[in-house]
């Protein structure tokens, strides 16, 4: 079996950095743009690549970031990959996650048999976890991670930012937070893409593209709640408590 993980990098990083912009240079300090901004002295993206490099289920890496980085993101990240049975292939994004990802898709060997997306942003997920849910999705086809939600979910009207008001409250016994990875064979990822770009549909993550398949059930796999999306400023200070808590186990 081989398994292909699609990492999309391609954003701008807005919610991080309002001083990102479509001509942001390649960078060393790692401060505008999410994915690369340092942790432990090295881009967020290196250390999420070396999570699934180390993951003996993992035989190809593709990244896709703007035009622009393709060259020393490939330069930062081919040492991290020694060892991977596979190749890592960093290729040209797109204006959105979705078509960062179609695009990747695109690029992959054709004798590739699962397909994993994972946020190039939550360098925490667990080794353990990869193997659980590309084992489900090995057997059923469609596999996500998830964690159940423990806040109370209510239901509102009116505008999110203020003013908003209460018309229910959800049970939390039917829902979960999605994260990543979320694993698909190949042949149902592709439809998906083809089944979204026919209808103009524009998903959220590759699970929401997935879902418009009426014969696919996609099955969710418990995840964690260190695998944390670093998304805004404060994220970060989570991150660097979690890398040295990794640090210290190892």
């Amino acid at each position: 079996m081989r398994l292909a993980v699609i990492l999309p990098a391609a954003g701008l990083g807005t919610r991080m950095s309002r001083t990102a912009t479509t001509t942001a240079a390649p960078e060393t300090s790692g401060t505008s743009r999410k994915q690369f901004m340092l942790l432990e002295g090295a881009p967020i993206l290196e250390h999420t690549v070396r999570k699934f490099a180390a993951s003996p289920m993992v035989t190809d890496i593709v990244v896709a970031v703007r035009e622009e980085d393709i060259v020393w993101t490939d330069e930062m990240l081919q040492p991290e990959v020694r060892g991977l049975l596979g190749t890592l292939t960093v290729v040209e994004g797109g204006n959105t996650r979705q078509e960062s990802v179609e695009k990747a898709f695109a690029s992959l060997d054709p004798a590739i048999d699962l397909v994993a997306v994972h946020d190039a942003v939550r360098p925490f997920v667990e080794l353990e976890t990869i193997r659980l849910v590309v084992e489900e999705a090995r057997a059923t086809g469609a596999a996500i991670v998830g964690i159940v939600p423990l806040d109370t979910v209510k239901q509102v009207s009116g505008a999110q930012a203020g003013g908003a008001k209460v018309r229910g409250t959800i049970s939390r016994e039917r829902l979960v937070l999605a994260q990543t990875p979320q694993v698909f064979r190949r042949d149902i990822l592709g439809r998906a893409f083809e089944a979204a770009k026919r209808d103009n549909f524009a998903g959220t993550d590759e699970s929401s593209l997935v879902e418009r398949l009426d014969e696919v059930e996609i099955s969710v796999v418990l995840g964690s709640e260190r695998n944390i999306k670093i998304t805004r400023p404060g994220d970060m200070d989570l991150a660097r408590l979690f890398s040295e808590q990794e640090k210290a186990r190892r």
